[in-house]
């Protein structure tokens, strides 16, 4: 079943709350949640105060991607906060491979990112480890970025990765996501849109 997940990085950030309800009243299965660092990407969002403050207004999960260097040091703060599930970066981390299961010892679900360039091949020993896989079809960093197009080949080649281990790792993607590419990377493997 596909799933939509909007990301507050396009709210009014003066109506938080008020947006949030409205993405839940609206049919939104998650809230995507853009962390960023100023480091790992050059630009900066918001952090576990903001998911503290908006957490009371939806009971919808929260999907919280972590765009910032050396997230494992990050991690007991946004399952406090109120996170679901926690996407690390694949480039952004040493010990991937112990950071998901430091997510999940947590009880939230588990998730990693790859950026565009970075190949899929890379994930192979990790798609039993990650409950999810984001795979981003804009560089990250920045809204409103085009659809980069070689990014559903990279999705069709993860699924059938994912289909030869027999493994329910769900793909999502991020960035540039409009009518003109959704039906597409439906039918190359998505499963999560943000």
């Amino acid at each position: 079943m596909v799933k939509i997940a909007p990301s507050i990085l396009s709210a009014d950030f003066a109506n938080l709350g008020a947006e949030i309800i409205k993405l839940e009243k609206g049919g939104a299965d998650l809230i995507h949640i853009d962390v960023m660092d100023g480091s790992y990407v050059p630009n900066i969002s918001f952090g576990m105060p903001i998911i503290k403050a908006i957490r009371p207004y939806t009971k919808l999960p929260f999907d919280v991607h972590l765009m910032i260097q050396e997230p494992s040091k990050y991690i007991e703060d946004f399952v406090k906060a109120g996170a679901d599930l926690i996407t690390i970066h694949y480039e952004a981390e040493t010990h991937i491979d112990r950071a998901l299961s430091y997510i999940k010892s947590f009880g939230v679900k588990a998730g990693v990112a790859i950026n565009p360039a970075t190949p899929v091949s890379l994930l192979k020993h990790l798609i039993p480890l990650a409950d999810m896989i984001l795979i981003m079809t804009v560089n990250p960093g920045y809204g409103g970025q085009k659809y980069i197009e070689y990014c559903t080949d990279k999705v069709k080649e993860l699924k059938a990765m994912i289909s030869a281990q027999g493994a329910a790792t769900l793909i999502e993607v991020d960035g540039g996501i409009d009518i003109s590419n959704i039906k597409r990377l439906r039918e190359a493997g998505t499963d999560i849109f943000v």
